[in-house]
């Protein structure tokens, strides 16, 4: 089994995510505080905002559909992709996590993405820096780079037997265009209260519900 899963199942453990209709993630703009260029022009800027969200991420809780999809390793060999920076996958049990977009909880050298270490207490620091030398920064991939782990995601969705995508718009490349790396005849299940648009698929059933309503309800069909 191959999950994907988004900002929706994590906002219902009370995360806010960006959201594009105003380009405003926690009142600051994405490009002040998401981006390479936001970055060199003010880096103590989005140090302090991923801080802030570090924080948040801490305080969380998994919610009933991270522990659901956990749950589901006593029958089957799970696989969650997620798009999300949390670590809520991982504290509710799951072990087969692949972050697209980077974890929150862990820092990475600002010279060498590859270079990657957990964050000790809950801030780093202007001045923390990497065995390189160079100021660590939050291992988030921003706006305008590139997704290291979507080879290996994409490598993980052609091997399922059977697809789950909850919590996620389908707006966000190249995170969208994993659906289409899943075998034709695979059951893919889609779980959000607005269903994406998907065309050219086989085989959809779809699940118009929150995270923990539908993962409940996709119990059923299991």
């Amino acid at each position: 089994m191959v999950i994907l899963t988004g900002a929706g199942i994590s906002a219902e453990s009370g995360l806010k995510t960006f959201r594009d209709s105003d380009g405003l993630w926690e009142g600051y703009n994405i490009l002040d505080v998401a981006t390479p260029a936001a970055w060199q022009r003010n880096p103590a800027l989005v140090q302090l905002f991923y801080n802030e969200r570090r924080k948040q991420v801490l305080a969380a809780e998994p919610n009933v559909a991270h522990t659901a999809l956990a749950h589901l390793e006593q029958q089957y060999e799970v696989n969650i992709i997620t798009q999300n920076i949390d670590d809520l996958h991982e504290r509710a049990g799951s072990t087969a996590v692949t972050h697209l977009h980077g974890i929150i909880t862990y820092a990475q050298s600002s010279v060498k993405a590859s270079l990657i270490y957990p964050i000790i207490g809950n801030d780093i620091n202007m001045g923390d820096k990497c065995e390189l030398g160079s100021q660590l920064r939050p291992h988030v991939v921003w706006f305008g780079e590139a997704v290291p782990m979507i080879a290996k995601a994409a490598e993980i969705c052609a091997t399922a037997d059977l697809f789950v995508l909850i919590g996620t718009s389908l707006a966000v490349y190249p995170a969208a265009g994993l659906i289409d790396d899943v075998p034709y005849q695979v059951p893919k299940y889609i779980i959000d209260p607005k269903i994406p648009a998907v065309s050219g698929l086989n085989n959809v059933i779809k699940i118009p519900m929150k995270a923990s309503e539908g993962v409940r309800e996709l119990l059923t069909y299991l």
